[in-house]
């Protein structure tokens, strides 16, 4: 039952309901088990990743440090949204208060922010490896990698920090039900007439900056990249050079494409069945990608996983 307060003559909601995925609900149990494996194999492999950078000294490198705070703010990301999606597919218990709501949309924009300040990073980590390998060691010491992330999260938080506080203190008065799976900002502003328009510019700005920001400082590094590449005089270092770079390449163009597809379009012309396909795809197949495609292929985690196995073994 939704739950209200009196302000005024009208009513305001106290309650959200998550309207989730109707069109399937039937399938509620196949789909929990599902996103259950999904989501515990993400976080699984993230965590992975950061335990075994931290833990083997030859992955102590400015390109490791900062994947291992991408994998952190993955766990947190899907950690944030699947879990109520989970009891959503299990129980059909929709509700969500105002106070979690809220708290939701401020970590996913957070964490998803920080994310891709943190993926535009590590394109400039690449560029100075590739293109100043002479001066790369002196650039990206420990002290600028701390403050490089640091700058992440500051940057995240508040760009982050402004649209969820102006929303949070419009009074929603009118329907309830969030057509999406998570408290998403967008969903959430179309339910705040008449403020509706003004918070959706707002965050369809700062959206805009974020993802526009860390795709200028992407296209900045591999242009370069490619650039220094070409200039190579072997097939054999232009491709060692390439490799250093595809898994990056191959996570950014699925961050990208899902939320540009999310975000950055007309709102007015945007599907919300749509939206919340490709907020899914963003949600659960990309954090679970994550892990594969940077470790797939990289023999330096291979063998530092293997040497940790090792090690596990000897203390037993």
């Amino acid at each position: 039952m939704e739950k209200v307060v009196m302000v005024g003559n009208s009513t305001a909601v106290q309650e959200f309901t998550l309207e989730g995925f109707p069109a399937v609900q039937h399938l509620g149990k196949v789909l929990f088990l599902l996103h259950l494996l999904a989501y515990l194999a993400s976080v699984t492999g993230n965590s992975l990743i950061i335990t075994i950078t931290w833990a083997d000294r030859r992955l102590h490198t400015p390109m490791y440090f900062f994947l291992s705070a991408f994998s952190f703010c993955e766990c947190g990301y899907v950690t944030t949204v699947i879990p109520k999606l989970l009891t959503i597919f299990l129980s059909g218990k929709q509700m969500i208060s105002f106070a979690a709501c809220f708290t939701q949309a401020f970590a996913v924009l957070f964490l998803g922010a920080t994310a891709f300040f943190l993926m535009g990073m590590m394109s400039l980590d690449r560029y100075l490896a590739i293109c100043k390998p002479l001066h790369y060691l002196n650039i990206m010491n420990s002290r600028m990698c701390i403050l490089l992330v640091t700058a992440c999260l500051s940057l995240g938080f508040l760009l982050t920090v402004i649209p969820v506080i102006k929303l949070s203190q419009v009074t929603f008065c009118g329907p309830n039900v969030i057509p999406h799976f998570f408290c998403d900002l967008g969903p959430l502003a179309r339910l705040s007439y008449p403020e509706s328009r003004s918070i959706e510019m707002l965050f369809y700005n700062i959206a805009s900056f974020i993802l526009f920001t860390s795709f200028f400082m992407t296209v900045f590094a591999y242009s370069n990249i490619v650039v220094t590449i070409l200039h190579l005089p072997s097939a054999k270092e232009r491709q060692k050079a390439f490799s250093t770079c595809s898994s990056h390449l191959l996570v950014l163009s699925l961050m990208y494409g899902s939320c540009v597809f999310i975000y950055v379009k007309p709102k007015r012309t945007s599907r919300l069945d749509t939206n919340r396909e490709a907020a899914l795809v963003n949600t659960v197949v990309t954090p679970l990608l994550n892990p594969v495609i940077y470790t797939l292929r990289n023999k330096q985690v291979h063998q530092a996983l293997r040497d940790t196995v090792s090690r596990v073994k000897l203390q037993k």
